[in-house]
């Protein structure tokens, strides 16, 4: 059983989003237990005992916590590579997390998926993947068979700014808005396909902009604000339940650590080190609290919930340790291509 956070101590009512003290602490633990639980990743990392890949979210909590937050129950997720964020914010899950990160049986690929396959079907979360791009037609095969089955619910594919360049992004928005299938888009924009801007890679304006042709319809805002990923998600719902068309949310944000690893790489030279205030301006952590701040829910509610968050974590790592690895049997078990 995952530990839940007190109750805030506010008697203040909502904020503009309909979210009360005791849901916005709620937000605020995902917030923080994605961004501790990736902290502590670059604490354990050098010691060479996770022996997987790690593409770290740091900045990019806000777009899953806001966009699962603002989706109906029961919608499917798909997602990228860097998914430690979509996968703690569907699941809250650290010791099966931490589990899969160590390679050990405890995690939800009996850690043979690594951080870059991390799943959890029975939360929603169907599918991610190391392949740019891959996930997409999947995502849009899924929301083809629930619209052939007459199932109402919504299916959600978050991917990278990089992988609008695949032509499988095209082919599938194409086919998603032909069959006006109840599927929406997440682009993630970091600016950045590993080390180079999009300035460098793309011959068109920007990504909504790009998008202007399509029967879809598109938002786009600052990813690093929680309360903006609620808002623009809603309404984009909104609109396409009215129109029975696709959505396309862009959300952009800034990604603080290098592109895979636990280390920040602004001596590399591609991109410059932000000043302290837009490092705070960009940080959706920070950004919330100050929302918090106007909800009454104070500084004594926020430290309990990070105490509350950081024992879950440091018990989940040590569970993860001395769990065993998978068997050799285990070698063939779940696979399929």
């Amino acid at each position: 059983m995952l530990p839940k956070a007190s109750a805030p101590t506010s008697t203040r009512n909502e904020t503009p989003l309909g979210v009360g003290p005791a849901q916005a602490l709620g937000l605020y633990r995902k917030l923080l237990l994605i961004r501790l639980a990736e902290e502590r990743i670059r604490q354990e990392y050098f010691k060479d005992e996770m022996k997987t890949p790690v593409h770290l979210g740091i900045g990019e909590e806000a777009i899953p916590v806001g966009v699962c937050h603002a989706v109906p129950e029961g919608s499917a997720c798909f997602g990228t590579y860097r998914n430690h964020s979509l996968f703690l914010a569907m699941t809250q899950d650290t010791d099966r997390f931490f589990g899969e990160l160590y390679g050990k049986s405890t995690g939800p690929a009996k850690g043979k998926a690594g951080s870059m396959h991390l799943t959890a079907p029975e939360a929603g979360l169907m599918a991610t993947s190391a392949v740019v791009g891959t996930t997409i037609p999947l995502a849009v095969g899924a929301a083809l068979a629930r619209a052939y089955r007459k199932e109402p619910a919504l299916t959600v594919s978050f991917f990278g700014d990089g992988a609008v360049e695949e032509g499988v992004f095209w082919e599938s928005l194409n086919f998603a808005c032909l069959k006006r299938l109840k599927i929406l888009f997440v682009c993630e924009d970091n600016g950045l396909a590993i080390h180079t801007p999009a300035a460098s890679r793309v011959g068109f304006r920007s990504i909504p902009e790009a998008l202007g042709g399509f029967r879809a319809q598109v938002a786009s805002g600052d990813g690093s604000s929680l309360t903006t990923v609620i808002e623009l998600a809603r309404g984009l719902m909104s609109r396409m339940e009215e129109e029975s068309q696709p959505g396309f949310l862009h959300l952009t944000y800034f990604r603080f650590l290098e592109h895979v690893g636990p280390l920040e790489d602004f001596d590399k030279g591609y991109r410059r080190k932000p000043t302290p205030e837009e490092m705070e301006r960009w940080d959706p952590v920070s950004r919330f609290e100050k929302d918090l701040d106007d909800l009454g829910v104070g500084g004594e509610d926020r430290q309990r919930v990070r105490q509350e968050v950081l024992a879950q974590i440091d018990r989940s790592v040590r569970l993860a340790q001395a769990a065993p690895y998978p068997g050799v049997e285990e070698l063939h078990t779940d696979v399929w291509a």
